[in-house]
């Protein structure tokens, strides 16, 4: 999925990654990790953005690699910068995921979908699906394929 290569997507950790129990690490959300996991393996640079600091943002870090999954960088944009007056605190990044979205969070599957472009291979296949053909043709086909490798009615 080379629409994924290089990437930013910043992801928010409490109600996101895990359940929201801050200060505490709650439990793993459905499919999370699975996701970031792929996510990573096609290329994106994942971002830590998160209100925690300190020893809870360690710990946060820390619950995330020992499931697999070293950020690009943490609350920064990227892995070198330094926070003071003159950066700003907004992350530069191409996509945030986050539980406060307007809608609330879609869930880990969804994000899936829309990400690696499920949603238009979905659309694609319905469009073939529904294309109208002849009961000669449903039945013996015509042995032509057209271009893109599919078979013409």
């Amino acid at each position: 999925m080379e629409h994924l290569r290089n990437l930013k997507v910043a992801v928010d950790f409490d109600g996101t990654i895990v359940e929201h129990e801050y200060p505490y690490i709650g439990k793993e959300m459905l499919f999370a990790f699975e996701t970031l996991k792929e996510l990573q393996k096609n290329g994106v640079l994942l971002i830590l953005w998160t209100f925690r600091a300190g020893k809870e943002l360690e710990q946060a870090v820390e619950f995330c690699r020992n499931r697999g999954i070293e950020f690009y960088a943490v609350n920064k944009s990227y892995p070198e910068e330094i926070y003071d007056d003159s950066v700003s605190r907004k992350i530069n990044a191409d996509i945030f995921i986050d539980d406060r979205n307007i809608g609330g969070f879609p869930g880990w599957g969804r994000i899936w979908q829309i990400l690696s472009g499920y949603d238009e291979m979905e659309l694609e296949a319905a469009k073939r699906l529904s294309r109208p053909r002849s009961i000669f043709n449903r039945i013996f086909g015509t042995g032509k394929v057209n271009k893109n490798n599919e078979q013409d009615d």
